[in-house]
């Protein structure tokens, strides 16, 4: 029987190395097979780049997860069937390209074995609002929208090299130690270093000149598995007792919303700007963050440098404020302060536009 710092180090190291060392053949046969992500006027890249280091990801998750007994708790078996429902999606979407609908129902029938059968849920808003439990049918369906939002967020900010995997290191980690030392819940911890890993893995492979993209295999597997993570950080941290309670957040919603920062603030805010310009939600466009900062003229390495820093900051900030003020005001301050950093870069090239139109007519 192994130690919970020996679980957890030694299936995090099965599934770095996975992860590791099969990229360079997945690089290979994708330029075998001429599978690349083509650069066109909305891609940040301008060279052909494979897109199937999700594949990896896979991999490296799922034989970590199952060959280690001693990580056994009852939503695992739910969570590895929703990941390989969701790796078929994105990695035909990433070979051939499917159906926004047909993309969304596969995801939708993955988060619902989790919710459902696996019972991976929130049970009320835990005060916020002034709203403790709910009734099931609004539990399994508040469920879903906070796993499918959490999924497309990841999905949606994997437009530059390391962004989504750095990101999803940031979370995972803070995930990954509140679940080992909050109490008994250290298989939780487990399936957060275990992605964590094989983030780092194949974050050697996409720093820039990145040799490899997560595709939407990648992203939407990690946003699974954070979802997941998320919605237990929530519920555990309501009912945690004893010499454990000093791990506990107040206001622990709004806590959550400050840890996934960067991919649910970049969604809502994209999203809000795609309606109100009179187009679909899921149109393709070019307001991302990250878009905004490479227009700036800083690198891929540089913008995500900086959305990291904020990521760490605003959970910096959300941890420390949840002791003194209420979740109201906790997040009118966080989507306050994150409106106007996200409008710092629109600005900043509005005021270069001007000055060079000035310019010209000198």
């Amino acid at each position: 029987m192994l130690s919970n710092v020996e679980l957890v180090f030694l299936s995090s190291l099965v599934a770095f190395l996975i992860c590791f060392f099969s990229i360079p053949s997945i690089i290979n046969v994708a330029k075998l097979k001429h599978l690349f992500d083509e650069p066109d006027e909305r891609k940040s890249h301008t060279t052909k780049i494979p897109t199937l280091g999700g594949l990896a990801i896979f991999a490296g998750l799922v034989v970590s997860l199952c060959i280690f007994p001693d990580v056994s708790f009852p939503e695992r078996r739910f969570i590895i069937c929703a990941i390989v429902i969701v790796f078929f999606i994105g990695i035909k979407d990433d070979i051939i390209v499917i159906a926004p609908l047909k993309k969304m129902l596969g995801q939708i029938i993955a988060v619902f074995i989790v919710v459902v059968l696996g019972k991976v849920r929130l049970t009320g808003f835990y005060g916020f609002l002034g709203i403790g439990e709910i009734n099931e049918y609004l539990s399994i369906g508040l469920s879903v929208f906070t796993m499918l939002v959490i999924m497309n967020g990841f999905n949606l900010i994997d437009g530059i090299d390391t962004l989504s995997a750095s990101v999803g290191i940031v979370i995972l980690s803070v995930l990954g130690c509140w679940f080992f030392v909050s109490g008994y819940h250290h298989n939780w911890a487990v399936l957060a270093f275990i992605t964590l890993s094989v983030l780092l893995a194949f974050l050697y492979y996409n720093i820039s000149p990145a040799k490899i993209f997560m595709g939407d295999t990648g992203s939407l597997i990690t946003g699974l598995v954070i979802g997941i993570l998320t919605i237990k950080f929530i519920d555990i941290n309501s009912i945690l007792q004893g010499e454990f309670t000093r791990y506990q957040y107040n206001s622990v919603p709004i806590v959550a919303f400050g840890i996934l920062i960067v991919p649910l603030f970049d969604t809502l805010r994209v999203f809000t700007l795609r309606i109100f310009n009179g187009k679909s939600p899921f149109h393709p466009d070019q307001n991302h963050i990250h878009h905004r900062l490479l227009a700036l003229g800083f690198t891929h390495i540089k913008s995500t440098t900086i959305l990291v820093v904020v990521n760490l900051f605003i959970i910096g900030l959300v941890i420390i404020l949840q002791s003194y003020i209420g979740a109201i005001w906790m997040f009118l301050i966080i989507i306050t302060l994150c409106s106007f950093l996200a409008y710092l870069p629109s600005l900043i090239l509005k005021k270069n536009r001007t000055s060079q139109s000035l310019s010209d007519i000198l």
